[in-house]
């Protein structure tokens, strides 16, 4: 069974152990996407604005990651939303993965009970 919640469209980088997860649920439970790998197709100012304005590019990017480690302390220090942005407009794989857009709000990360309360719920 499919979910019917419009479309669904999967941001992140496929090689991603998180991504894999991702794709591993979605292939469990039926539910069809898209996948858009924006380390090898980029991504455009548009999805990020739309994404900090609804979680705060402090939840978008990834602080935790080795891209955004391996930057220069001054580019790190006093991160306002327009600079953050470039940056990962620049390194993609700053971005948190994965972003999931639905019909009307976007996921960030993967949290099994969130997918649950989402798409299994939606199903049943």
């Amino acid at each position: 069974m499919t979910a019917n919640i419009h479309t669904v469209c999967v941001f992140g980088i496929k090689n991603c152990n998180t991504m894999q997860k991702v794709f591993s649920y979605f292939a469990a439970h039926q539910i069809a996407y898209q996948f858009h790998d924006y380390k090898k197709q980029g991504i455009d100012e548009s999805h990020l604005q739309t994404w900090c304005k609804e979680h705060g590019w402090e939840k978008i990017i990834n602080r935790a990651g080795v891209t955004f480690k391996k930057l220069p302390a001054d580019q790190k220090l006093n991160l306002p939303q327009a600079k953050a942005i470039a940056l990962m407009i620049a390194q993609p794989t700053m971005i948190k993965r994965p972003i999931v857009e639905l019909a009307n709000k976007t996921l960030v990360g993967f949290k099994i009970e969130e997918y649950d309360q989402i798409f299994i719920d939606k199903i049943q």
